[in-house]
């Protein structure tokens, strides 16, 4: 393959390219596909200067690793799986600039919380050939990506062209991160079929933690913890269709929450769908995570909607401080956010000063650091 590509040295244990989905095909059994967090997606193509549904490369669990063939503008959003070029750390959440050869790694989570799936995104974006209206990777039913499978060694990801370039050290504002955790607790709008459960059942599901477990995917997330029964047992409906965060309860009284990966109809009853604001939480949860479920209304769940892509819409990227000698970086969380910071190497004993959002804080230094 000649032109811009993305040669893949290491896939990892699964990489797929995805973009939003396949919409508009479920009638005729087509699943959406598509990012499992849409959020990380949105952003990153955004931070690079694509539309922001354009296809990026979605690397779950890391062990990936991939070589540019030409300079390229990148952002890496998602999970933390510690991005590296050429063996350095480079930062999560913003633009960075690789030359020809260079090779970008993805290794593992930071940590326990850090998520699941990370995405490489590119400017000029993914471009694969697309299959009913979206370039998505859906393996089972061999529709999109390269061939319609994960990325494999030597695959040539081609790149679009870039239409409009952006300079590396563009950066996401540190309020519109997504907090990535090992407890969850994500917002329900209530049925369709909740009329299933009794008022025991119902408060077992709103009042108690559920436990990820090994057996989730990009179809759903399986649950365990305590079940949650429907009257008579009668886990079983006539089939109808289903959205992704929809939550099912089958014979075994256990949830599972649908994913991008889903079918398109399911029989099993649905006690709730999960807010689309809370949805890549769930998505990037890793296994051993615990959810708790709190009940919410449709319109308090549209309204979160409408803001966060009013956020979107609105949003004005920062640049990173450039890096001067002698400079110490530090990692703060204010008010639940997390910032980074710059410290003088005159005040790494004692008490120093940041300003973070036109606000001074105080900022206590360990000198062991």
């Amino acid at each position: 393959m000649t032109g811009n590509i993305l040669k893949v040295i290491s896939p990892g244990p699964i990489s797929t390219i995805q973009d939003l989905g396949r919409s508009g095909y479920q009638r005729f059994g087509v699943s959406v596909s598509g990012a499992a967090d849409r959020y990380a997606l949105r952003l990153g193509n955004l931070l690079v200067g694509n539309d922001q549904r354009g296809a990026a490369i979605e690397v779950t669990l890391g062990g990936a690793e991939f070589e540019f063939s030409t300079r390229t503008t990148f952002a890496i959003t998602g999970a933390d799986l510690s991005p590296s070029l050429n063996g350095a750390p480079i930062p999560m959440w913003q633009t960075v600039e690789a030359d020809t050869g260079d090779r970008l790694s993805l290794s593992a989570p930071a940590s326990a919380d850090a998520g699941l799936r990370t995405y490489v995104n590119v400017s000029g974006s993914i471009d694969t050939p697309s299959v009913l209206g979206s370039r998505s990777t859906h393996i089972g039913a061999r529709l999109g990506g390269i061939d319609g499978g994960a990325l494999k060694v030597d695959d040539e990801i081609p790149l679009g062209p870039v239409t409009n370039p952006v300079q590396a050290g563009r950066r996401v504002p540190g309020h519109l991160l997504p907090h990535y955790s090992g407890e969850i607790t994500a917002r329900v709008v209530p049925g369709p079929q909740d009329d299933y459960f009794d008022a025991n059942a119902i408060e077992t599901f709103y009042t108690s933690s559920y436990t990820v477990t090994e057996k989730s995917d990009r179809m759903g997330c399986r649950l365990d913890g305590p079940e949650v029964r429907a009257v008579d047992d009668a886990h079983d409906i006539i089939s109808d269709g289903v959205v992704t965060g929809a939550i099912q309860i089958p014979g075994d009284a256990k949830p599972i929450v649908l994913l991008a990966d889903r079918q398109t109809t399911g029989g099993y009853a649905k006690i709730g769908v999960i807010a689309s604001v809370d949805l890549a939480l769930v998505a990037q949860a890793a296994p051993g995570a615990r959810i708790h479920f709190e009940s919410i209304t449709a319109d308090e769940a549209a309204h979160l909607a409408r803001q966060r892509m009013a956020s979107l819409r609105d949003m004005t990227f920062e640049e990173a401080p450039p890096v001067i000698e002698n400079q110490y970086l530090y990692e703060v969380r204010i008010d639940g956010y997390d910032y980074q910071v710059d410290l003088t190497s005159g005040a790494r004993q004692g008490q120093s000063t940041a300003v973070v959002n036109g606000i001074e804080y105080a900022i206590e230094v360990d000198p062991g650091e």
